[in-house]
């Protein structure tokens, strides 16, 4: 796949297919995402691949922030959808999930973010161009404390987001992009 095609394809997918993603081609996507820019060329990003019940786990967490957060939506169908997804993370077989290290420092810690941000997207990016899909969340840092315990994440480490990984079982439509033609969103100075 052409890469601007990529970046025009990719989206946010939010039921997969139960079928296993290869190591091999998981391995490929981190590789993709260790190759990003980093601040000072720190490289400051770690990845932990879930599956299994550890995975079952994470969705028990978010279930019940989804429960919390959809309790006042009027409209069933959605509440409900947005519940599946949480409870299973769309059904994908496994979740990545980015960290950094942590830092008091308030310049440094922005800089570990963008990052591992640049490395998240080049993971994303590279998940589409396997044909894989993937959604960048950070709605289960809700319960973040769940997550730490969970994954046994010690508290030096920052989570940044996480995305579940896995073959789409949706078609989702790009949706409309704001300024199109980039005439505020971009400013040009002699």
């Amino acid at each position: 796949m052409d890469f601007y095609e990529v970046i025009h394809s990719r989206r946010a997918i939010r039921k997969y297919k139960a079928d296993m993603v290869p190591r091999e081609t998981i391995l490929k996507i981190l590789d993709a995402a260790n190759w990003a820019p980093s601040g000072m060329n720190m490289q400051q990003w770690e990845f932990i691949v879930v599956s299994g019940e550890k995975k079952k786990e994470m969705g028990e967490s978010y279930g019940r922030f989804a429960e919390v957060y959809t309790a006042d939506w009027e409209d069933a169908a959605r509440k409900a959808a947005f519940l599946q997804f949480a409870r299973s993370f769309g059904g994908a077989p496994i979740i990545v999930v980015a960290l950094t290290r942590g830092s008091k420092d308030e310049t440094t810690r922005k800089m570990h973010l963008e990052s591992v941000s640049a490395a998240f997207e080049n993971l994303l990016l590279a998940a589409c161009a396997e044909g894989l899909g993937s959604c960048w969340m950070t709605g289960p840092l809700r319960d973040e404390a769940s997550i730490r315990r969970i994954l046994e994440i010690p508290e030096d480490r920052e989570i940044v987001a996480l995305t579940p990984i896995g073959y789409p079982d949706m078609k989702a439509e790009p949706p409309a992009r704001l300024d199109p033609e980039l005439k505020n969103k971009v400013r040009w100075v002699d």
